[in-house]
């Protein structure tokens, strides 16, 4: 929504005394709030399950009145004013163009894309709000008579760039870690934090001499100098952050975009584009920290470091854990038909397998046969916000049933067999351990049930690359194979 924005935005108003002019600044302006209350209510009904395709039909709708608007703003100038016809005529040209190598793009890799690569998705899809940041920085630079500038202005592109660099560098790593193309763990540089801060404070000074030099020569070193210094900055941001944080890591990338686009806003002095990048910039900041609190970690700790640093995976650990127990589909079916409440805990493994489906169906065989049977969902399941809702959405399971780690966590003791889906970090017990890498983490205490069988393909440690204890306590059996397929015999057995 916002990428669109920032591609259609570059459309000035001009001053005339044309009746069809006047008309058409008013109706834009019209226009314009109409599509702002439109992604209010898009983020509203993002906010619920049951009202989340409404809200998703808010945001559409409102992005085409804004497109509409702009476009016929774009027609009316070409029309009007004859010395910026091709002007005019070249923005609608270029809109179009950029509309068609958008959906010849976007719409095939949207029907392709699955689930499991949705996060990745979303990181790039950033990186693009965030170049467009930067290139509009300094075409309104550029754009500027004889590079004249005021100090206030001057100062929304310099931000503009800077925001827009980190976040198109910082959202590639995050694509790339996501994706698999890169290392999980922290990239521990000496110095890491000072280094940092010095970025930072030279991007502060080069603002101030940027905005108040009048030597064109020095506003380019200004400029040129800060965007290597941020677009490094963002990477070091992200690829210093560990693979157990980057649920959070998506949506704080999520709010840099939105407050790159409310930077261009500012640069090209559209109304609409402030305001949407304020609703993504502020609802993003606010969803990290959501997570951050369900983590138990504060956002600035999630910035300086993550889960897993130097932490060894479960097969290297010293510590001797004992040794797992196994159990097999027959077993797994029999203590289903014995159990009276079943808790099912899902996880990233579920996504990678496309387990949903097959687990949908085993929850209305367990409900058809008289099961109470719930689902608990951490917050930072998967690796992304919400993931494990909208997976059991897509594959039909009520939404009453998928309930939130604080509605669930005290009443472990009362479940007679949990099952663990493909979650690894989120159910280990190793974070209430002081001193442990996770430590502090909230985690679903499925131990507490009286009995526990783990569905993953093998014993190897979570994505945040800590060992899990609860594999091999008294009461937990490991079920191991391809989650998809296993569900599927237990659904056949039942």
């Amino acid at each position: 929504m916002t990428t669109l924005n920032l591609a259609i935005a570059d459309v000035v108003l001009i001053e005339e005394t044309s009746p069809l002019l006047e008309w058409t600044t008013r109706f834009t302006n019209l226009a314009y709030i109409a599509a702002a209350l439109l992604f209010i209510l898009a983020l509203a009904g993002l906010s619920k399950n049951d009202t989340a395709q409404r809200g998703n039909t808010f945001g559409a709708t409102g992005m085409a009145v804004a497109l509409i608007a702009t476009i016929i703003t774009a027609v009316v100038q070409s029309i009007e004013d004859p010395e910026a016809y091709r002007s005019g005529f070249a923005t609608l040209i270029l809109i179009a163009l950029a509309m068609l190598i958008g959906a010849a793009i976007g719409i095939p890799r949207a029907k392709k894309v699955e689930m499991t690569g949705m996060p990745e998705l979303i990181a790039m899809l950033h990186s693009f709000v965030g170049l467009a940041a930067v290139l509009i920085g300094f075409n309104s630079y550029l754009a500027a008579p004889d590079y004249g500038l005021d100090g206030f202005h001057s100062g929304e592109i310099f931000l503009g760039i800077f925001i827009g660099a980190v976040t198109f560098t910082g959202s590639i790593i995050a694509f790339l870690k996501l994706s698999g193309r890169m290392d999980g763990k922290p990239l521990m540089l000496p110095g890491r934090h000072l280094l940092n801060l010095l970025i930072i404070v030279s991007s502060v000074v080069l603002m101030f001499v940027f905005a108040f030099t009048d030597n064109v020569t020095v506003e380019w070193i200004c400029l040129g100098v800060m965007t290597a210094l941020s677009l490094f900055l963002g990477f070091h941001l992200v690829a210093a952050i560990g693979g157990g944080d980057m649920p959070v890591v998506v949506s704080m990338l999520n709010s840099y975009s939105g407050w790159a686009a409310a930077a261009a806003g500012f640069m090209l002095s559209n109304n609409l584009l402030i305001i949407v990048g304020a609703l993504v910039g502020s609802s993003g900041a606010y969803l990290s920290y959501i997570m951050c609190k369900a983590m138990n970690r504060s956002f600035v700790s999630v910035i300086l470091g993550g889960f897993g640093g130097d932490t060894p995976s479960a097969g290297s650990d010293d510590t001797d854990y004992g040794t797992h127990t196994e159990v097999n589909i027959a077993e797994t079916v029999e203590a289903l038909k014995g159990a009276r409440k079943i808790m099912i805990t899902p996880g990233y493994g579920m996504a990678v397998s496309q387990a949903q489906y097959p687990v949908a169906n085993l929850t209305s065989k367990l409900r058809e046969a008289g099961k109470d049977v719930t689902f608990g969902i951490h917050p930072v399941a998967g690796r992304l916000p919400g993931h494990m809702n909208v997976l059991l959405a897509e594959a039909k399971v009520p939404y009453d049933l998928a309930l939130e780690m604080d509605e669930v966590n005290d009443d472990f003791g009362e479940v007679d067999v949990v099952l663990v889906i493909g979650a690894n970090d989120t159910v280990n017990p190793i974070a209430e351990q002081p001193g442990s890498p996770i430590a502090g983490m909230p985690v679903l205490k499925v131990w507490e049930a009286e009995r526990v069988i783990v569905f993953k393909r093998s014993m190897a440690s979570g994505y945040a690359g800590v060992p899990n204890p609860l594999f091999f306590k008294d009461n937990t059996d490991m079920l191991l194979g391809d989650a998809k397929a296993t569900v599927e015999e237990i659904v056949a057995g039942l």
